[in-house]
């Protein structure tokens, strides 16, 4: 099984074709889509959590590039300094896969990475700048 999120660039050309539907039929793939931003007529990009089997997950990467759609893997991991947090709860309130939340009992922050998306919001939220962006 493979499991990679991807930005996905459609041109002005492709951005109206049933692309991630085919991923899905043709190619036994599964999707979580994280962030898009899809106009008419105009390059556009799609943020997804892809997964399934390596063969097919391989054939579904030929097939994006034959249709001419960009593929960006986002190899980038989110970590915390544990000893920067001040236990705030900012980036509680903009994490949106919940891998940032406050356990009630103890009012302490944590975060759960396996959850993160990588979308880096967290990052702009936190006042003392304990979550950090960094490649793989």
């Amino acid at each position: 099984m493979t499991s990679k999120t991807i930005v996905l660039h459609f041109s002005k050309e492709n951005w109206n074709k049933p692309i991630v539907y085919k991923l899905v039929k043709d190619f036994s793939l599964s999707f979580n889509i994280l962030k898009a931003n899809v106009l008419p007529r105009q390059e556009s990009f799609m943020v997804l959590e892809l997964s399934g089997p390596k063969a097919d997950f391989k054939r579904g990467m030929e097939y994006l590039a034959e249709v001419g759609v960009g593929v960006e893997p986002i190899e980038k991991d989110i970590v915390r300094e544990d000893h920067k947090c001040i236990h705030c709860g900012a980036c509680t309130a903009v994490c949106p896969t919940g891998s940032l939340y406050i356990n009630r009992k103890t009012m302490e922050v944590l975060f759960d990475s396996a959850k993160c998306s990588a979308c880096e919001l967290c990052i702009k939220a936190c006042p003392p700048r304990a979550m950090e962006s960094r490649f793989v």
